[in-house]
């Protein structure tokens, strides 16, 4: 078996799919991308694909030590994105071939379902409750949310109050036995992380994510020392060798690096492997489209301390709920109660609709995150 095409479909809502094409008639699919940077990722598939138009699909393992090592320098998120998005294709094409789910192919199932959480949208105490208590009503037992938008450098206590009050609504809305974690996106400073994290956490919040950027792991080790809040980080990270400082550190208990960014399927597994042996817990980050997410899906089936898993349903970057299900056939993930159950189709379980990604990629999308400013018209972090 040979590859002999590599075709990438940019698609709304900021989502980007790859088709790679074999002599055997066996096609995989990917989703390389880096939300806002499309084209770049695009191209630089384009360019991966010298290195492997006639080679064999099966041979995962050096194809990806060929894409990450061939070149003289190497990781950051536009190679480590679509060296994702072609590994994926190639799990995909493998499963396919052995007619076999990926994670038959990785161990084999530990789980017969995958917890996932919702995201709670709102821009008040009050909207945030509501649609929390909504969720939950519809299976869901584990939330995320946000509680801080642009944040400066040191914080109005008004402004720490009124994060404060958006957990604790949500808190009351749907009692202690529903996981509910917060996302501050890296939004915050060391010394809003410090205030923040105390304030909060005794409304026992599930995890803190991205409290601060990666690489302020010594100010996330400071707030670590007086914080019980499980710590979490790990969606700006890339490979194996971002994760071993941080595993080695000892700061996090919860590792989240996305299968479209970090490098792929296996790649993944092998960082899971490592936190396990650090006894931290893995949940795959995943705000993006439905390959994606069945590659996550791959993962989570056989990995033992994978305890959670993201979704974009209804996540705040699109309004499209719709969009997860308009590029498959049919509803593999058939969600259930807050849980996906296991996948049992070959490859990554799901037949991706190819007529309805090719009429959405004929206008594609040009998606930019936006720009926070402050008061004062400096850039803060989105």
């Amino acid at each position: 078996m040979k590859i002999t095409k590599l075709e990438v479909f940019p698609v709304a809502p900021r989502w980007q799919f790859l088709k790679v094409e074999t002599d055997e008639g066996i096609s995989g699919w990917g989703e390389p991308i880096v939300e806002g940077r499309a084209a770049t990722t695009a191209e630089a598939v384009r360019e991966l694909s010298d290195y492997l138009i006639g080679k064999d699909p099966r041979r995962i393992e050096d194809l990806f030590q060929v894409m990450y090592r061939g070149g003289f320098y190497r990781g950051g998120p536009v190679l480590s994105s679509a060296i994702s998005g072609i590994e994926q294709a190639l799990w995909d094409i493998k499963g396919k071939a052995l007619g076999v789910p990926v994670y038959e192919l990785l161990g084999g199932a530990v789980r017969d379902k995958v917890r996932l959480y919702a995201h709670v949208p709102g821009a008040t105490p009050e909207a945030c409750a509501a649609a929390a208590k909504k969720l939950v009503a519809s299976g869901y037992t584990a939330l995320k949310m946000g509680v801080v938008s642009e944040t400066d450098w040191v914080e109005r206590p008004s402004n720490i109050d009124a994060a404060v009050n958006r957990f604790a609504a949500v808190r009351e809305a749907v009692g202690r036995d529903v996981g509910v974690g917060i996302d501050f996106h890296g939004r915050v400073r060391r010394s809003v992380a410090k205030v923040l994290a105390k304030a909060i956490e005794p409304f026992d919040p599930m995890f803190y994510e991205e409290l601060l950027l990666p690489g302020n792991t010594d100010a996330l080790r400071e707030v670590a020392r007086n914080c019980a809040v499980p710590l979490a980080t790990g969606e700006r990270m890339f490979t194996r060798w971002d994760f071993k400082a941080v595993l080695e550190d000892g700061v996090v208990d919860i590792i989240q690096p996305d299968v479209s960014h970090t490098g792929g399927i296996w790649e993944l597994r092998k960082i899971a492997a490592m936190a396990e042996a650090y006894d931290v817990a893995v949940a795959p980050h995943c705000p993006l489209g439905p390959i994606t997410l069945a590659s996550s899906l791959q993962i989570d089936l056989c990995t033992p301390n994978a305890f959670i898993q993201e979704q974009s349903t209804n996540v705040a970057y699109h309004t499209d709920d719709n969009a997860m299900f308009r590029y498959l056939k049919g509803d593999p993930f058939n969600f259930e109660a807050g849980f996906v159950n296991r996948l049992e189709a070959p490859g990554l379980g799901i037949e991706v609709n190819e007529e309805a990604v090719r009429e959405a990629a004929a206008t594609g999308h040009r998606w930019r995150n936006p720009v926070f400013r402050l008061e004062d018209g400096s850039v803060a972090e989105w």
